[in-house]
């Protein structure tokens, strides 16, 4: 049975266990190489579970992973609002 961890990456255990022997031995490191934590949930379920995973594989402590970087998502701005804009205030 294959055990989904990020459902919006579609990211499996397997897939996490197998980064993990690969070297990516980081949270950070498995964000980056896997894109946990990047899809519409931004991490909220998948992050946790990979902590978990990564800690059963490595032995590391949850203090020893720390936190990966957060970026929150960017808002989409219209072409029309754009295209509305003075040159003066683009340049700001």
């Amino acid at each position: 049975m294959t055990t989904v961890v990020c459902r919006c990456e579609d990211i499996t255990e397997e897939d996490i266990v197998e980064a993990i022997e690969k070297g990516y031995d980081e949270l950070e490191k498995l964000k980056r190489h896997l894109r946990l934590g990047m899809g519409p949930c931004q991490g909220k379920t998948c992050l946790p579970l990979a902590r978990r995973i990564l800690g059963r594989e490595t032995g590391k402590s949850v203090e020893e992973m720390g936190d990966p970087t957060s970026r929150p998502p960017s808002q989409p701005v219209s072409f029309s609002l754009l295209a509305s804009l003075e040159e003066s205030e683009v340049d700001e």
